[in-house]
């Protein structure tokens, strides 16, 4: 920056011939000054080109990423939602005492590929924070990692998935953002030129240098696009839609002085309420309904004549008489109330606060015209909303006391309708709809007259029909669940699924399979005998009842039980007969779904393998959508658990399908098909066709993966293949950087990743330069830190990880060191047989260093009981290990150095056929 001399030069000028002293004071004084400046332009220039986050924004970003959340694989995240419904007047969520900080909210995240992550949105940015605390569920506050600049940035960074699905949105925005600047730019300049004129003097200068700001902004924005542009574009679409007709007539009036109020803008502000409500769901079971699309189509510049017309029946509504009143109601009922424009024209005038306050009448017909004009319009996402806010769910819980069954049926299937969202599903159980509901399933009949459809009442059947269908809907909340169930709902279901009505059966499924999804209610559906009906109705020919009873049998075959009724009923073979209709993708992914859990039982896979489910299954690895193929692998997984069927596969060309799958990023998928090529590489003539194929290195690769199931699942997999592999020590040292992502993996805190990698290390450990490799990288420290763990699992792989990393240089003296001795003896107080064995061969393999003899004799290795205890069921082991123990202890007491030193005279090793563990033992040991 070049230094304006010029006030100098007057201040010459001026105090020339005054005192000399006063002079140069004064051009001390104007130099300050011009410092000042300087410091303050420059200071000023660095500062603009910070972000800084304001409530506004950040919560601008978050509606728009709730917008797009959901359960599909194509959204951007699974759910995202504030830890406070609370907001202060000034936009935050943090509490006082965190926003003297410029902390604005806390938001929980849920990605598609690492788990929740709780963040701080603040003035200077976002970070990851401690999360909630266990105890009381508060907040530490924290800072865990870098800052960000905004939400979209720092979900990018942490989150494969959400980059590679905005990555597509942004795709989507520049496209549409090419068509609508250009007409949307002239108007923006016309409305700026009268704004312009008022502006003089200083203020425009002020204007200029804002406008400046701006263009930087927006530039910027331009290189990190986020999801804004939706809300801008569906703004646009909505205020085209909304307009009042009184606007549109007065469209020409001069404009007031002061800002005028866009139309749509207290929608808008009560839309992101609403979605603020609406946090991640209590069940596991909600789906993308919680977080409706709400995109629309281009409205026309001219709206239809419908439109005038419905609004003017509103009108008579409001005020004709009673008469009036159902000659309106039957008009506005001819109109098509599935077109949007028709249901947008009731809201716009009030006519929902008309039909909602005609449910308090007297009069049965005013109040079934006004439910069935409710019943249609609710499909609408928006107007569900504005039935919920204007009270209407209370009203309708009521009517479904009414004596008159037609009110019942249409209430429930308003209900039906509305309740798609959390808020609306927690209005029902609160003012008691629930019970009233349930009570709707009696039909009237008792249960011998159920199996007698020629009995049923028409209305009855109906009734009771659209109380299940008000019940599945309900069904999606784990509260509601719970309230169905304590209100006697599962024996009703049970017996109105014994029917031949379809129409009935779909929504009684359909609420089973919801509930399903928790524990009490498979154990009642067992006690209710449900099981059997569900594997009838998969004989429909109802390809929507099919779906439902596959997808029912797919939540409760966790149960062995559960399987081995399908079974008994025959349901096995219909389901592999199902497999054979690829056409409905819905129906296919239920119906592969229930075959995978199926499968899980040893007994139901001999019976696919005869249908010839097993073929069917590998012809389907290719050209399917990814929720049929996670079950599709997940049912070879299980299948391939036996000999037969690994040959199966194989013969069937299974195998490479399965190997291009370890390329996908959808983690369920990746769980699956990694547990479907550690099975199938467990045949050598398979492991060869996957080495061939380079699937040991994909395998590897998905160490690396953020998400821990499946870096557990793939360490599994890996076993196998090192077992099965020719020459796998080179193989394993062909994968760069491989051994240390190995080795790192043990510093995870999640107990099935470390289990799996100790179990990696048991196998790679037996090529002696791996060993070197995997020593030299820290695996004695690292393996010695985990020897404190209760998990039995971990236990077992742990301490045969240990027994075989003792086999290289020093290592037995290092486990030692590192105090890994002492917590591998109390292995033995442990239940499991497995355990023992590995602890067993670890306390051999360690009892080689004296020292280590000392610590196993302290902490009571060598004790005649446990050592029966240890090997009860192998005579042979257990008393060539007491004798070993003996010379341990003996060792100890004398210090005479290893245990090997003391052994008598002729033992030699020798291998426990039972116990699988190389030991000391007789030369006769084999006779014996």
């Amino acid at each position: 920056m070049k230094e304006d001399t010029s006030t100098v030069n007057i201040l010459d000028k001026v105090t020339k011939g005054e005192d000399s002293e006063n002079e140069i004071k004064m051009k001390i004084a104007r130099l300050l000054s011009q410092l000042d400046l300087h410091l303050l332009n420059h200071s000023l220039k660095h500062i603009s080109l910070e972000i800084s986050l304001n409530p506004t924004s950040v919560k601008n970003d978050i509606e728009m990423l709730k917008n797009f959340s959901g359960k599909g694989e194509q959204t951007v995240l699974e759910s995202i939602s504030y830890t406070s419904d609370y907001e202060f007047s000034n936009g935050c969520r943090a509490p006082p005492w965190r926003q003297i900080h410029g902390e604005i909210c806390y938001v929980l995240v849920k990605p598609h590929d690492v788990e929740t992550l709780c963040i701080t949105c603040s003035a200077e940015g976002v970070f990851l924070n401690g999360g909630k605390t266990d105890n009381e569920g508060e907040i530490n506050y924290e800072r865990k990692g870098e800052i960000y600049k905004d939400l979209v940035t720092f979900l990018k960074e942490k989150s494969a998935k959400f980059s590679e699905n905005m990555s597509k949105q942004e795709k989507r925005f520049s496209d549409k953002k090419e068509k609508k600047e250009p007409t949307n730019e002239p108007p923006e300049k016309e409305e700026a030129a009268p704004v312009q004129k008022a502006i003089t003097g200083s203020g425009k200068r002020t204007l200029e240098k804002n406008q400046i700001n701006f263009g930087k902004s927006q530039m910027t924005k331009r290189l990190e696009p986020s999801l804004r542009w939706k809300a801008t574009v569906r703004f646009k679409e909505y205020r085209s839609l909304l307009r009042d007709p009184q606007e549109e007539k007065h469209r020409r009036r001069p404009e007031r002085s002061g800002p005028p109020v866009k139309p749509g803008r207290a929608q808008l502000v009560r839309k992101s309420t609403e979605k603020i409500e609406e946090i991640v769901s209590e069940s596991s079971s909600e789906s993308e309904e919680d977080e409706e699309p709400l995109d629309r189509q281009e409205a026309n510049a001219d709206l239809p004549s419908e439109y005038w017309q419905i609004q003017k029946l509103v009108k008579y509504l409001k005020g004709g008489n009673q008469t009036a009143t159902v000659i309106a109601l039957c008009s506005m009922k001819d109109f098509n109330l599935a077109q949007e424009t028709c249901q947008l024209a009731i809201r716009d005038v009030g006519g929902l606060e008309v039909l909602i306050n005609l449910l308090d009448t007297d009069e049965v017909k005013c109040k079934i015209g006004s439910l069935k004009i409710l019943k249609e319009i609710s499909h609408n996402p928006q107007i569900r909303r504005n039935i919920v806010d204007l009270g209407g769910l209370p009203v309708m819980v009521n009517t479904l006391d009414s004596p008159h069954k037609s009110l019942k049926c249409l209430a429930a299937e308003t209900i039906a309708n509305v309740a798609k969202f959390r808020r609306a599903r927690q209005a029902v159980r609160r003012y008691g709809g629930i019970t009233k509901l349930v009570a709707l399933l009696h039909c009237g009949k008792s249960s011998a007259e159920l199996a007698q459809s020629s009995l049923y009442d028409a209305r009855d059947v109906e009734v009771a029909r659209c109380g299940a269908l008000a019940l599945w809907s309900c069904s999606k909340s784990y509260t509601n669940k719970e309230a169905i169930r304590k209100a006697g709902g599962i024996p009703l279901l049970a017996r109105l699924l014994k029917t031949s009505h379809e129409n009935m059966l779909i929504p009684v499924v359909g609420t089973l399979q919801e509930c399903a999804s928790e524990e009490n209610y498979r154990a009642a559906i067992k006690a209710e005998r449900i099981i059997e009906n569900l594997v009838k109705n998969l004989n429909s020919e109802n390809e929507q009842l099919q779906e439902h009873c596959a997808m029912a049998i797919y939540q409760c075959a966790e149960d062995k039980e559960t399987r081995d009724l399908v079974r008994l009923h025959g349901g096995l073979k219909r389901l592999a007969s199902l497999l054979d209709n690829t056409d409905n993708k819905e129906r296919l992914a239920a119906v592969t779904g229930a075959i995978w859990k199926c499968s899980i039982s040893k007994e139901n896979v001999t019976k696919f393998r005869e249908y010839k489910a097993i073929e069917t299954l590998v012809g389907l690895l290719t050209d399917q959508p990814e929720e049929v193929l996670v079950n599709v692998v997940g049912a070879l997984g299980e299948c391939c658990q036996d000999y037969e069927n690994r040959v199966l596969v194989r013969k069937c060309g299974g195998i490479p399908p399965l190997v291009n799958l370890l390329v996908g990023v959808n983690q369920a998928l990746l769980v699956n098909v990694t547990k479907a090529v550690g099975a199938c590489a467990v045949e050598p003539e398979s492991m060869m066709i996957i080495d061939r194929l380079d699937g040991v290195r994909l395998l590897w690769s998905l160490l690396k993966n953020p998400h821990p199931e499946v870096k557990a699942s793939a360490a599994w997999a890996l076993c196998p293949c090192i077992q099965n592999t020719k020459d796998a020590g080179e193989m394993v040292r062909s994968f760069v950087g491989g051994l240390e992502l190995v080795v790192n993996l043990l510093k995870s805190d999640n107990k099935e990743v470390l289990a799996s990698v100790c179990a990696a290390i048991t196998n790679i450990a037996k090529d002696q330069e791996n060993l070197a490799v995997i020593t030299d990288r820290g695996v004695v420290p690292l393996l010695s830190k985990l020897a404190n763990t209760n998990n039995d699992k971990l236990r077992r792989h742990l301490a045969e990880a240990i027994s075989h990393c003792c086999m290289w240089g020093r290592n037995r003296v290092a486990f030692g060191e590192y105090k890994a001795v002492a917590p591998l003896v109390h292995y033995l107080k442990s239940d499991d047989p497995n355990v023992h064995r590995a602890t067993a061969q670890a306390l051999y393999q360690l009892s080689e260093d004296a020292d280590n003899c000392v610590t196993i004799h302290e902490n009571g290795a060598v004790k005649r009981r446990k050592m029966e205890n240890l090997f009860e069921n192998c005579h042979l082991c257990q008393r060539k290990v007491e004798t070993h123990l003996r010379c341990v202890a003996r060792s100890a007491r004398d210090g005479s150095g290893s245990a090997a030193g003391v052994m008598p005279h002729g033992l030699h090793r020798w291998k426990c056929s039972v116990c699988t563990v190389t030991r000391r033992g007789s030369k006769d040991a084999s006779s014996q």
